[in-house]
């Protein structure tokens, strides 16, 4: 069974994030083996420089090295990535199977996003939408995403 993995810098406060999200993982345990990693997000002044913004998503950045699992293809959402549809979506999970690749990981980065080095690793870059959304929203819209990718794959009628 394939793994995928969040990891996502900031912890879900709100209930009705966190069971948004639970009932994700809740209908993906059919399919994959989820795992999600909350990071802390690195404490800034209330109108940081880019310097201090820069060296705290280096911070971040070194966390989030350090949960990829081996063997991962991993996918930085981020404002410059590219949009996909959902049947795009869904075609990054299948073709796990043909590659030495065994894990999914998908990042999410904090209000400041994520290091460019940590973006350059990423095999893929990942856009939601050009619109700005919280990234607590962000992680419930990705689970639902990658539930609809695997119906899809599966040919379920979750995909309409």
């Amino acid at each position: 069974m394939l793994s995928v993995h969040l990891i996502c810098v900031g912890k879900l406060k709100e209930p009705f994030y966190k069971d948004a999200c639970a009932e994700y993982a809740k209908r993906l345990s059919a399919y994959c083996r989820l795992t999600v990693t909350e990071l802390p997000e690195e404490k800034l002044p209330k109108d940081p420089s880019p310097a201090q913004i820069d060296a705290a998503l280096a911070k971040e950045a070194a966390a989030i090295r350090g949960k990829i699992p081996p063997s991962s293809r991993v996918a930085a959402l981020c404002i410059e990535g590219r949009m996909r549809s959902s049947q795009e979506m869904a075609q990054l999970f299948p073709a796990l199977g043909h590659s030495p690749d065994k894990h999914m990981v998908f990042l999410i980065g904090g209000s400041y996003g994520l290091h460019p080095t940590v973006k350059a690793q990423a095999h893929t870059r990942l856009s939601m939408s050009p619109m700005t959304f919280p990234h607590h929203l962000a992680r419930v819209m990705l689970l639902e995403q990658i539930y609809r990718g695997f119906q899809i794959n599966a040919g379920g009628s979750y995909h309409k």
